[in-house]
């Protein structure tokens, strides 16, 4: 049998662009002689619908799309993932669902299991999970279906009480087939082979695993659709972060018609849990996360051009480079705001960085708006010492700046802190806090200079003075990072014990920290939620992202 896997980009409520793009690949298998043609989970609606899912009139259009793909369903079958209503008045109201299609007509209809709630997940929130489970015959095949999260439940650790493979198992199918929405992070992708390669070799049948591919706000899918045949051997593998449309042949014995890409000998047998900030990186598939994640936040928004506050240190230069790649040049403006505190060098250096990249970029000193302040709040402010409060209006200057001019000019300002400044609380609310996407928020800032060296493997697009000064905020004289801040080698590795491995303080102290250091910064982190909470969506690259993925109490005492 010829099945084709549908890795797509899918646009959340666009019901008529979903649509157009799911019936566009029905016809191109069709026509390329295919037998089944296999969506990702939730394809129509897109994935995460959230809160979408309580409206009658989405699940409605959710509905007459799947009767349009009914249309072009003649002479293919077709696997796609929709929400479906719950005929019964007991549970929630909808299912997670894989519709099979075939001569024009809905003839099953398979309900997701194992419903994730957790990290980015809240599936429990609008669905039931299934209670009944049947394969589907099609063409001499018996098919076992299933979405996503269902493939998750091994190992010794389960999460859930049911296995729906366990139940589809007793019928004795020929094949796996699995609609997925899985997100990327920087361990996924070995993570999935692990999880598919732990069914195959448990049930021993060939699995197609189709994901979806794109940015939904700070959520990245990297596609990676995989093909495994009935010995574990990896005989697909769909690209990363890319639209792909891909047949593969499967024989009734197992086999997939092909050459193996990677023995099941070589494949990963566990899911990746690093135990260090490097192990497990993979820097280009996080700039390619990145990349993705602004080009579709501006696509999907109807925006087309970004702003950055260009101090001439690493993260601005970071983030520009990539605004750059993602939107062109010409869609990036980047405004020099310098200070009486501002180095003569980064002036210099955030100018030949958009020279380098060709960017526009405009020079607005802050000098004279921030003595204005300083004169009006002198009443107030009564010749106190020269604290934080000043500091901050300098910030905050710019950021009124950078939000006036995107106001203006129907700009996206895009944030730049990353993940050691937010952990720890350095930044300004409502100044260099400011933005509508933050593009470095999930990165320590040791990664930022490894992507910084990887923006600059062919050439030096970002000077290497910004790789090599000490960073700083440049908002008092000679301030350094490392004034407030422990220094990042130290800084950085406490912060992933503690937000990615969920370690204690006793545990993190354990590792050879030192007691007092490790105090000091998980009291940041903690003290410092409520300027989290206010802070725009974050592109997600690790496993533990702050945002939806990292719920903590604001007032909560726990280390704080």
């Amino acid at each position: 049998m010829q099945i084709f896997l549908a890795q797509q980009n899918y646009h959340i409520g666009h019901f008529e662009y979903n649509t157009h793009k799911i019936i566009e690949a029905i016809c191109k298998a069709r026509d390329a002689g295919g037998d089944l043609i296999v969506f990702s989970e939730l394809a129509v609606c897109g994935y995460p619908p959230r809160d979408f899912l309580l409206f009658s009139d989405f699940i409605a259009q959710c509905e007459r799309c799947i009767a349009a793909i009914c249309n072009e369903a003649k002479d293919i079958a077709v696997l796609v993932g929709a929400p479906c209503k719950n005929k019964e008045i007991a549970g929630k109201d909808l299912f997670n669902a894989a519709f099979f299609i075939a001569d024009g007509a809905v003839k099953q209809v398979v309900h997701k299991t194992c419903l994730p709630t957790y990290d980015v997940f809240d599936e429990d929130r609008y669905f039931e999970p299934a209670n009944e489970w049947n394969i589907i015959h099609y063409k001499g095949y018996k098919l076992a279906v299933t979405i996503c999260e269902d493939i998750w439940n091994l190992g010794n650790n389960p999460l859930y009480r049911a296995c729906p493979m366990d139940e589809l198992i007793k019928h004795q199918p020929d094949l796996m087939i699995n609609l997925s929405a899985s997100p990327f992070d920087y361990t996924h992708e070995e993570d999935r082979k692990a999880a598919v390669k732990a069914n195959v070799l448990k049930y021993q049948l060939p699995m197609f695993y189709c994901n979806t591919v794109g940015s939904q706000t700070e959520i990245v899918f990297d596609g990676c659709s995989l093909v495994f045949d009935g010995k574990g051997n990896l005989c697909g593998k769909m690209p990363s972060f890319e639209e792909s449309l891909q047949s593969f042949e499967v024989n009734l014995d197992g086999t997939i018609n092909g050459e193996i890409l990677e023995s099941v000998n070589n494949l990963p047998d566990l899911e990746l849990n690093p135990v260090t900030l490097e192990a497990g990186l993979n820097i280009p598939h996080i700039y390619d996360c990145l990349i993705l994640g602004i080009r579709d936040y501006f696509t999907k928004m109807g925006f087309t051009k970004a702003i950055i506050g260009s101090s001439g240190g690493i993260d601005s230069a970071v983030t520009l480079a990539l605004a750059v790649a993602a939107l062109g040049k010409h869609n990036v403006t980047a405004v020099l705001m310098p200070s009486t505190y501002s180095t003569n060098h980064s002036i210099e250096d955030a100018v030949k960085l958009s020279e380098q990249l060709g960017n526009p970029y405009h020079v607005l000193p802050i000098q004279p708006i921030y003595e204005t302040f300083l004169q009006t709040l002198s009443p107030l402010f009564q010749q106190l010492p020269f604290s934080v409060a000043e500091e901050n209006i300098q910030s905050r200057t710019r950021g009124n700046l950078l939000m006036a001019i995107a106001n203006k000019f129907d700009y996206i300002l895009l944030n730049t802190s990353n993940k050691s400044e937010l952990a720890t609380g350095y930044g300004t609310l409502y100044g260099d806090m400011a933005g509508g996407l933050g593009v470095l928020g999930d990165c320590y800032k040791l990664q930022i200079y490894e992507l910084a060296r990887y923006i600059n493997r062919h050439e030096n697009i970002i000077p290497l003075h910004i790789l090599t000064k000490p960073p700083s905020a440049e908002l008092r004289p000679g301030q350094k990072d490392s004034d407030s801040l422990p220094e990042y080698e130290l800084l950085d590795h406490i912060l992933y014990q503690y937000i990615e491995q969920t370690k204690g303080p006793d545990e993190i102290k354990a590792m050879g920290y030192d007691a007092e250091l490790v105090n000091r910064i998980l009291r940041m982190v903690n003290r410092n939620e409520y300027k989290r909470n206010q802070f725009c969506p974050i592109i997600r690259v690790s496993p533990k992202a702050f945002g939806v993925g990292r719920r903590m109490p604001i007032v909560g005492k726990y280390l704080a």
